[in-house]
């Protein structure tokens, strides 16, 4: 059986993919004959609370595919509660695959240390944190776009944590100058893609991740800022 990867809400641009567009990959899943892996370890980090991303398995519900047959869903604490380091997370979905899953975890892994399983049950069981890390995101956002939009072609995304911005030149030269002027370090673009068709979709662009504490984004941002106005 084929696997075709997805990723909603995406990194780095932050896209997410909709209802409709979940219940045609479905569709071509069953027409097709491919297993859907979908990382969706991104979902809880959203800025309308009363419109959060669609996920795989909640649209799979919807079309009455109630064994969620070719599907399966990844998440980890890493995004949802700031807890990369934890390496804590789960799969759910197509109960065939996942027994062949269990067999193979039984024998090639290792249990979590019980310090990390307690520490996982009590994140995975609390989403006044979640809530709350949301509002911060929100915030970031919002100070940082406010700083950045005069000089640089930048956008907030539909959801995660990242920026996604044009470049006034090539990303690799503003990734290492903005580093070495005002040690503030960005991802370039080309990094996170390839070339197809003889262009690269990443190229003159920069992730940004906004996930050092408010005043630190907002500094950060000013020396963006200020190294764009120099060139």
């Amino acid at each position: 059986m084929q696997l075709v990867y997805i990723c909603s809400p995406g990194n780095p641009t932050g896209t997410v993919l909709q209802h409709a567009d979940l219940a045609h990959i479905l569709e071509l899943a069953e027409r097709y004959d491919f297993l859907i892996a979908s990382d969706e370890c991104y979902s809880e980090l959203y800025f309308d609370e009363h419109n959060p991303p669609p996920g795989l398995l909640q649209v799979a519900h919807d079309l009455g595919i109630a064994d969620y047959r070719r599907c399966l869903v990844f998440h980890s604490l890493s995004k949802r509660s700031n807890l990369p380091g934890l390496r804590s997370g789960f799969v759910a979905g197509d109960g065939t695959v996942l027994e062949q899953y269990f067999q193979y975890r039984t024998y090639q892994g290792c249990a979590l240390p019980p310090p990390t399983q307690a520490a996982s049950i009590s994140a995975w069981s609390d989403e006044v944190h979640v809530r709350a890390n949301r509002d911060q995101y929100r915030a970031k956002f919002a100070a940082v776009l406010e700083i950045l939009a005069p000089v640089m072609k930048v956008e907030k995304p539909e959801a995660s944590f990242y920026l996604w911005p044009e470049t006034p030149q090539d990303d690799q030269t503003f990734t290492r100058e903005l580093y070495a002027r005002e040690n503030v370090l960005v991802l370039p673009g080309s990094y996170l893609s390839r070339d197809a068709q003889g262009s690269n979709p990443g190229r003159k662009r920069v992730r940004m991740a906004l996930v050092a504490p408010l005043d630190e984004c907002i500094e950060a941002a000013k020396r963006i800022r200020g190294y764009i106005e120099t060139i």
